[in-house]
């Protein structure tokens, strides 16, 4: 179904750079909280299984997110659903911290799920808009996009882990932050084009549901949701467990978790904004397989290095490995000018069961078996995504409607 999308003759540059920066905050907030996980944990006076379940409430919420997010962005716009996001996901920051000030965990984790609701919307109404910026300069750019995620990511990591070394209460910590994002979203969201994949004729409930299953149908999507699966899960898996996985398995405090994970971070956020050349040269199917055999000697590394240098090699491996795939996936998912806003929303969807099955599953093996044995299911979803890199290819033409905004151009 056609869909509406702004003409660039009026804010083109405030467009990409609105998306840009909303990338920057979203990795910002991810990250902020992640790097307290060990701090967290302290304060509530759980084991690695407990925090598991309490991790889940982010996940979960990432879900909800996900599949609240598609019929709404078709219905009002990305705009919209990104303003409604970033107070959803203040919310929770708030609730986080308040819950490890006041050491009720069942508190974090309603604060975790309103946090993955918010990320979850946002990812997928962010990806439309890149996506949208993507087909206008008929070149990589989700990558770029990805990788300022990255860049934010790097940043609340390097904050989180000053906050950790000087030992910053969390509630202080996560409480400022929630703030801040809530007054500077209005502001930046307001660059955006107000109807970018909305939908031009609205549908009825009927044929939206049945469109919406009708994506499914596409063997295509099912592949690229299968990259995305096992590389959204070697990514979010050190997300959630790195700082963790090194403290326990190398037996170091908690600022030197923390340092690791900014080791891994920088070297994601490297592959994704140098990455675009290298999709544009090769191919995204080359690309993808290429990415997971560096996250699977990365994870690999880290897993059996026995010593500090070799585990921050491996933790550099394995965030270059993991840069590329997921948002690769998305933009594949995006070839088809016909519901490119469903079908971003399908891949996104599958890759985030990765984060509704990681932290609980690693959480219990690591309670059994250690942080870092628990992570060879990790190499496995790389591996996955390796073995199906292919569909990640560019599309065969199709006899789908165009986009609004190509008819506009052709004009």
């Amino acid at each position: 179904m056609p869909t509406e999308s702004p003409t660039l003759k009026h804010g083109e540059r405030g467009w990409k750079t609105a998306t840009f920066v909303i990338f920057v905050g979203t990795g910002i907030t991810y990250a902020s909280w992640v790097t307290r996980t060990p701090a967290i944990r302290s304060s509530l006076g759980v084991g690695t299984g407990d925090m598991g379940l309490i991790i889940l409430g982010l996940s979960i919420g990432s879900m909800a997110g996900l599949l609240l997010a598609s019929p709404v962005v078709a219905r009002i716009g990305a705009r919209h659903v990104i303003t409604a996001a970033a107070a959803v996901a203040s919310l929770g920051l708030f609730t986080v911290g308040l819950g490890s000030g006041v050491a009720i965990a069942a508190l974090v984790g309603l604060g975790l799920a309103f946090t993955g609701a918010g990320f979850g919307m946002c990812e997928v109404a962010l990806n439309v808009e890149g996506a949208a910026i993507e087909k206008r300069m008929g070149r990589s750019f989700l990558p770029s996009l990805h990788g300022a995620f990255s860049l934010g990511t790097l940043a609340g990591a390097g904050l989180g882990a000053i906050a950790e070394l000087f030992d910053i209460p969390v509630p202080l910590h996560l409480g400022v932050l929630a703030v801040v994002v809530l007054v500077s979203s209005g502001s930046v969201v307001a660059l955006l084009p107000p109807a970018t994949g909305r939908e031009i004729t609205r549908p009825r409930r009927r044929a939206g549901i049945s469109g919406g299953l009708t994506v499914w149908r596409d063997t295509r999507i099912v592949l690229l949701g299968l990259i995305a699966l096992g590389m959204a899960f070697a990514e979010g898996s050190a997300n959630d467990w790195l700082p963790l996985g090194i403290v326990d398995g190398y037996g170091v405090g908690s600022a030197t978790g923390a340092a690791f994970y900014v080791v891994f971070v920088a070297a994601m956020t490297s592959g994704r904004l140098l990455g675009g050349r290298v999709v544009d040269r090769y191919g995204r199917s080359v690309t993808v397989r290429w990415s997971a055999a560096l996250a699977v000697a990365g994870i690999l590394t880290v897993i059996l290095a026995g010593n500090l240098i070799l585990a921050a090699v491996g933790c550099a491996l394995w965030g270059v490995g993991v840069a590329l795939g997921f948002p690769l996936a998305l933009s594949a998912a995006a070839d088809s000018d016909a519901d490119a806003a469903r079908r971003v929303s399908a891949v996104s969807t599958l890759g985030y069961m990765a984060f509704l099955v990681g932290p609980p599953l690693l959480g219990l093996l690591g309670e059994q078996f250690g942080l870092l044995q628990a992570f060879y299911v990790v190499l496995a979803g790389a591996v996955l995504a390796g073995l199906v890199a292919s569909a990640a290819g560019e599309a065969r033409e199709t006899d789908e409607v165009p986009l609004a905004e190509e008819q506009i151009c052709s004009k």
